[in-house]
């Protein structure tokens, strides 16, 4: 189909411009909502004194509506409609967000999100077949400009919570409600258009040979594989950059932002790219990058170096996911929606289940090591054990006499109760450590949020009693040990991801191999004319 409107196969005029347009708004609408969840991480985290295995769980677990909706609705697209699904994915949109607003725990949080990533699973499960369909002979161009505004939308979503926060008006739930701004507008631009019928049906391929012809090919079954390792190295990592880097003193949102606005970017020229490298080629170079870039930010401790890490890391991820679809949408062309479905789905199944869950663990992990460990700094020996729990004792100590001061109005009366909750946080640490003194793992990184996030506002000198003052120092000694090790955690789980790329090089490299040998017998074939049989075949 070109530009202009064209006719489906009942004479309706379909309009390929308007329903692009519309789709990169759907696709920029989950994306939004994939900068805030990261950015609001933190928040998260001290209200409701999360660890980063529960966050893991939330951000991660919560996934799994992507992929169902790729994997059943991909199939099913011609049979439901795609008006009806774009229908579908506009409710969950707009009840994940009413839901994740209202939130008084985790369960809404995480029951609102999963809703809004089966949204967004729905909207890719339409949108990457439709684009096929309507671009036939740009396929690859075409997704990657689609997909331009995955890294758009973490962009406007990532600088809008910039602008809150900065602006003193970062209130999370503020934050996810900016969502509805991308809802609204696609559900406008999308709605009154006519769908025409996937390239599949057009071509006359039957269902059961759209099936056949996906999960029976060695070479998508490889594809599928590969989808689950560049999928964890580009969403995984970005998942968790904002406040791994936050913990660390950098604002990681804009890293976040100017990551995926150079994604963006380069999404838009991704066909002369593809054009000169071939799309095994470019799988080859964006594996050998983005895990250089992903493996340099795993050591950025001030943001000019992670800033120089995440323009490489960029540079190497931009083309994952856009190239992956078109590699399958060109090279396993009879396997229509489903095949587009199963590899998208798989993408976001593995990052979900996996992935981000397995980086929480590994974050947990090496964050209390950090509380725990004797180092040696110019020379001098630090029991950082001691440490971590002489501040949990002072916390104990000054949290308890502090609530105790509190009046009886209803906020202070709240107050002093998430203070006694950390309190009591606190000497379950203590007893579980015993006469050993062996800090707990996970408990001991709660409690350390539960009073952070339970703790007095302000400065020590502004304090209205001695034992507010008390408290704000306790609190502050919260800080000075927790976020370090919570930014030296989260950067150790990207250590741990980058490897993936060793595999993505070794099996792009046999593809574009392959490939190239493909096309030199084929360019020989071309200079030694026709054979005999040739001639035979075509009088």
């Amino acid at each position: 189909m070109s530009e202009a409107a064209s006719s489906d196969a009942g004479g309706a005029a379909v309009h390929p411009s308007r329903l692009f347009s519309g789709s990169c708004m759907a696709l920029a609408a989950g994306a939004a909502m994939f900068a805030i969840s990261s950015d609001i991480m933190l928040a998260l985290k001290e209200e409701f004194a999360l660890t980063n295995a529960q966050v893991g769980i939330l951000v991660g677990w919560s996934g799994w509506g992507f992929p169902l909706a790729m994997f059943t609705l991909g199939a099913f697209v011609d049979a439901l409609g795609m008006r009806r699904l774009i229908v579908f994915a506009l409710l969950c949109h707009t009840a994940g967000v009413v839901l994740m607003v209202t939130a008084t725990g985790f369960w809404m949080i995480f029951i609102g999100l999963s809703l809004h990533v089966l949204g967004s699973g729905t909207i890719e499960a339409v949108c990457n077949p439709l684009i096929a369909t309507i671009y036939p002979d740009a396929k690859t161009h075409k997704l990657s400009q689609f997909h331009m505004w995955f890294p758009g939308g973490i962009v406007l979503g990532g600088l809008a919570c910039y602008a809150l926060t900065r602006f003193g008006a970062g209130y999370w739930q503020l934050k996810i409600g900016l969502v509805m701004v991308p809802t609204v507008l696609y559900a406008v631009m999308l709605l009154p258009q006519r769908y025409p019928a996937t390239e599949r049906v057009q071509s006359g391929v039957s269902f059961g040979g759209m099936i056949k012809e996906t999960l029976l090919r060695p070479l998508f079954l490889v594809l599928l594989f590969c989808m689950m390792l560049t999928a964890s190295l580009e969403l995984g990592p970005n998942r968790w950059l904002p406040s791994v880097l936050k913990a660390g003193g950098i604002p990681g949102i804009l890293v976040l932002v100017w990551i995926t606005g150079l994604m963006a970017v380069l999404r838009m020229f991704a066909g002369p790219v593809v054009k000169v490298t071939t799309d095994t080629g470019l799988l080859l170079v964006s594996a050998a990058v983005g895990g250089a870039g992903l493996l340099m930010l795993s050591y950025a401790t001030s943001i000019w170096m992670a800033g120089i890490a995440a323009t490489v890391f960029a540079l190497g991820v931009c083309y994952f996911w856009p190239t992956m679809l078109g590699v399958v949408a060109e090279r396993v062309p009879k396997g229509g929606a489903f095949a587009l479905g199963v590899i998208g789905g798989m993408g976001g199944l593995f990052v979900g289940f996996v992935a981000t869950p397995a980086m929480g663990w590994i974050a947990d992990t090496y964050l209390h090591r950090e509380l725990v460990q004797t180092v040696t700094v110019n020379g001098r020996t630090i029991d950082r054990a001691a440490e971590t729990r002489a501040v949990v004792a002072e916390i104990e100590r000054a949290y308890a006499a502090w609530a105790d001061t509190l009046g009886k109005g209803r906020l202070e009366q709240v107050t002093a109760a998430n203070a006694r909750e950390a309190v009591e946080a606190t000497r379950n640490v203590l007893r579980t450590a015993g006469p050993t003194g062996a800090l707990p793992k996970g408990d001991t990184a709660t409690a350390l949020r539960l009073a952070w996030g339970a703790g007095p506002t302000g400065k020590p000198a502004d304090a209205a009693s001695d034992e507010e003052r008390a408290a704000i120092e306790a609190k502050n000694k919260v800080y000075d040990i927790l976020r370090p090790a919570d930014n030296a955690g989260g950067l150790m789980s990207f250590r741990y991801v980058a490897p993936l790329s060793i595999a993505l090089v070794l099996i792009f490299g046999a593809m574009f191999i392959q490939d190239r040998r493909r096309g030199r017998r084929a360019k020989a074939s071309d200079m030694d004319g026709p054979t005999e049989s040739d001639t035979d075949a075509h009088s």
